[in-house]
């Protein structure tokens, strides 16, 4: 009895932590979809007309940036057996690339700096992707 009620604890735990993840993510997904859609529209300005959410949320979104290059650069000394974090990394580049290349689209914004971006997010990290995923398979026992 000890012992099943225990497995039956940890399976309920992890239940409880899938619905909890799930209902997380939908704040995310949502935000996400909104700056995708509405681009900084979403952010409202203050009565000064300052965007003081424009200037948080710029630094967050260059925090995450920052994030992503360094897991990127802490995977590269075992980068034959980084597969799942290269993935999860490529992903969020790529979507991010495809968010800003629909702005560019919309938009028709052409500044230098959004074509370099776009060339390293749709073109530079996909193929890095590919290029780990087979030296990793080389390396696979």
């Amino acid at each position: 009895m000890g012992i099943q009620w225990v497995m039956m604890n940890k399976q309920r735990e992890r239940r409880l932590l899938k619905v909890a993840v799930a209902l997380a993510c939908l704040i995310p997904l949502g935000a996400g979809t909104a700056g995708v859609v509405l681009g900084p529209a979403v952010i409202e300005s203050d009565i000064a007309g300052d965007y003081l959410g424009l200037e948080s949320h710029f630094r967050y979104l260059s925090g995450l940036l920052l994030g992503i290059g360094i897991a990127f650069a802490a995977s590269i000394p075992t980068i034959e057996r980084r597969s799942e974090l290269f993935t999860a990394l490529s992903l969020l580049v790529i979507v991010g690339g495809l968010a800003r290349l629909w702005a560019l689209l919309v938009y028709d914004m052409l500044a230098m700096s959004h074509v370099l971006a776009l060339v390293m997010e749709l073109a530079v990290v996909p193929l890095l992707f590919f290029w780990q995923k087979r030296v990793g398979q080389a390396f696979r026992p």
